[in-house]
């Protein structure tokens, strides 16, 4: 995998990113952390779990994040809203703990060494679509004030086999809404796995997220690219990344998203505006 040049971003982004990160953490931890390249980390489960990766760029986001940098900034508390369906509210994994948005917020609690609260509320509901969402985005989202939001979204229009073009405007509009609060939204798009590749329309509901995204100027955490990569350039097996059922992730998939996930918020919200788009001192840990 090509390495990214390594651009300093400043002594600001640089005490920033000692916030967020913990570059003050004890020299034998900074020093472990230092050997892992960016956009990877080993999963501490069992020493025969593959590594956890995938190329910087399918993980990094285009633009800062300017209202997580905020809170950063100031070392105020973090509320970060995971919004959802089955994947999640962790369908596949063996406790609530090992979902994706609990091992979020270990991992950013983790690299924040106490200066400030995180927290990660988990708003998945298994099943739901677009429109059922937006049903109870007041209660589930607006109501918590959230800095963050995390929206995965998609798969259950494909595997229900729905009319897939009526979502790009139902999108756009809670994502203008959202964009009023001054909260970051990231779009999560579909998993890479045999019960949602079995549907044709999966492409057409990733072009669609992958373009609102683009016209709403919000971040895409690009999870069917990903998946794909581990499956196709990794050689993966999908069962290494997916539970039985062949269509949700398993302990190991979850996790491995919130690490790059956790690498990309971190990257996104200790970027300074002048360094946005470049590769950044935080963004190439190693």
């Amino acid at each position: 995998m090509a390495r990214l040049p390594l651009v300093c971003a400043g002594v600001g982004a640089v005490a920033l990113a000692a916030i967020l990160i913990g570059l003050h953490a004890p020299a034998h931890h900074a020093q472990a952390q230092a050997q892992l390249p960016a956009q990877t980390a080993a999963i501490p489960a069992q020493a025969s779990a593959p590594v956890c990766s995938a190329p910087p760029q399918l993980t990094r986001f285009t633009h800062r994040l300017p209202r997580l940098a905020d809170r950063v900034a100031q070392r105020a508390s973090i509320t970060i809203v995971a919004m959802g369906s089955s994947s999640t509210a962790g369908t596949g994994a063996s406790s609530p703990a090992a979902t994706y948005p609990a091992r979020l917020e270990a991992l950013l609690k983790e690299r924040a060494v106490g200066a400030m609260p995180i927290t990660v509320l988990n708003r998945g509901v298994g099943g739901e679509e677009i429109r059922e969402m937006l049903a109870r985005f007041d209660r589930d989202v607006m109501a918590a004030k959230p800095d963050l939001v995390l929206w995965q979204l998609g798969t259950n229009s494909v595997l229900h086999e729905h009319e897939i073009s009526s979502n790009g405007g139902m999108l756009a509009g809670e994502l203008a809404l959202l964009k009023q609060t001054a909260a970051d939204v990231v779009l999560i798009n579909p998993q890479y796995a045999p019960k949602v590749l079995a549907h044709p329309a999966v492409n057409t509901m990733v072009e669609l997220i992958s373009a609102t995204a683009k016209a709403s100027s919000v971040e895409l955490f690009d999870r069917f690219a990903i998946m794909k990569y581990w499956r196709e350039n990794r050689e993966m097996p999908f069962e290494t990344f997916l539970s039985p059922d062949l269509l949700h992730m398993n302990d190991w998939g979850y996790d491995c998203v919130a690490r790059l996930l956790a690498n990309a918020i971190t990257d996104a919200a200790t970027r300074t505006p002048l360094t946005a788009g470049m590769p950044t001192l935080v963004g190439t840990r190693r």
